[in-house]
């Protein structure tokens, strides 16, 4: 019986140290935060190795990492806060917020796009890094979020209403600056900008501290330096820098985005936060209890919404977040079906497991890489038993 899956500390604690000193010892990356809460009690708790490798500054367990696409949850809630209240409507179109944002098909058609298209990634947006070099997003001048623009988030979503769409909206699902755009519409119905509509619907009320869309200079020895693996060795993100993926998608980051206030506030990649912040989040999703909407609609923005399509192999998407559909398709997981997830390309990622009552955060350093947090995942149900 799944009911029985029980935690066994001391063979949790020694599986998963194991793995971390595993991946430590191999140089995947500096350092991790790793928190693990079984049936919402804590049952594992350790930041090791180095937040700044060449500084030598030790890990911490309030350490800030920049969240990349975890922040998606974050945006999503802040929509499902707002239609809790009344104030909008998952099929509401865009344009009804944002006039100008009426992007067009290749047949010069103007179709509406949802709010819950914009949630579950079905808008027919897509990402810049997702496309070639020259593609349209890049003619458009498009920025995904991740680099340094001097731009403000409604002149990027003005720029990126003029790019084609990539389907009918609601025909296919792609991932998408969907969150950006739905962070233009938070700020316009809530009547406040987005960070401070983000703060007062989501992070106050979940009791965050600090997490945010930049970090104030006197907090910068608390960020964690950015990584990647070039050719297998661990090597600095400079401070403007391209990246490839294994599957030849390209990157454009700036990990200094985060001390600049002015640049715009991204909400599908433009947050900073803790393990302990974002851990907040993730055990409101796994149970469904939120002080900012009912157990009902929690339950509606982590269903599946894809039907004969999946995000990814044995992965379907629910209004924020992904869910597990498949386990074996999905690169066999021991993770159970209905388990929900998402990460961040800066390289830290968070499940949580309702089956098993299981809630995860791992929090790394290494751009593009999930082997660390794979390695820990693998550890952490190797030790808990039926």
């Amino acid at each position: 019986m799944e009911n029985a899956f029980v935690c066994q500390p001391e063979k949790l604690e020694t599986a998963v140290d194991e793995a971390i000193d595993r991946n430590l010892a191999r140089k995947m990356t500096g350092g991790v935060v790793v928190l693990v809460l079984h049936d919402g009690k804590p049952v594992y708790k350790k930041a090791a190795g180095l937040a700044d490798i060449e500084a030598n500054r030790p890990m911490r367990e309030n350490t800030l990492f920049r969240l990349a696409s975890i922040s998606k949850a974050f945006t999503s809630l802040a929509v499902a806060a707002l239609i809790q209240q009344g104030k909008l409507d998952f099929d509401d179109p865009v344009s009804k917020w944002l006039p100008y944002f009426t992007p067009e098909l290749a047949d010069g058609s103007k179709p509406a796009i949802t709010i819950r298209q914009l949630l579950c990634h079905m808008s027919g947006l897509d990402y810049r890094w997702a496309q070639k070099e020259d593609g349209p997003y890049a003619r458009a001048g498009v920025s995904d979020g991740l680099d340094m623009t001097g731009m403000t988030l409604e002149e990027n979503l003005e720029r990126l209403a003029t790019a084609p769409l990539c389907f009918e909206p609601g025909t296919n699902w792609l991932y998408s600056l969907g969150p950006d755009v739905l962070g233009a519409v938070i700020a316009k119905v809530y009547g406040k900008d987005f960070p401070q509509a983000l703060s007062d619907l989501v992070l106050k009320p979940l009791g965050m501290t600090d997490t945010a869309f930049y970090v104030n200079e006197s907090d910068r020895e608390r960020v964690a330096a950015p990584y990647y693996l070039n050719n297998g060795k661990l090597a600095r993100m400079a401070d403007d820098q391209y990246l490839s993926s294994p599957d030849d998608r390209y990157f454009h980051f700036s990990p200094e985005r985060v001390f600049l206030p002015d640049e715009y506030p991204s909400g599908g990649v433009g947050l900073i936060g803790t393990a302990s912040d974002l851990m907040r989040l993730v055990e409101a999703i796994r149970t469904g209890i939120a002080p900012f909407a009912d157990k009902a609609l929690m339950s509606t923005m982590s269903a599946n919404v894809l039907h004969g399509i999946e995000a990814r192999p044995g992965i379907g998407f629910g209004l924020g977040w992904g869910v597990i559909v498949d386990p074996v398709a999905a690169e066999n997981t021991p993770q159970t079906v209905g388990t929900l997830a998402w990460g961040g390309v800066y390289g830290s990622r968070w499940f949580a497991d309702p089956a098993k009552k299981l809630s995860v955060v791992t929090m790394t350093t290494t751009a593009l890489d999930e082997v660390v947090a794979v390695d820990i995942r693998n550890a952490i149900y190797s030790a808990m038993r039926e």
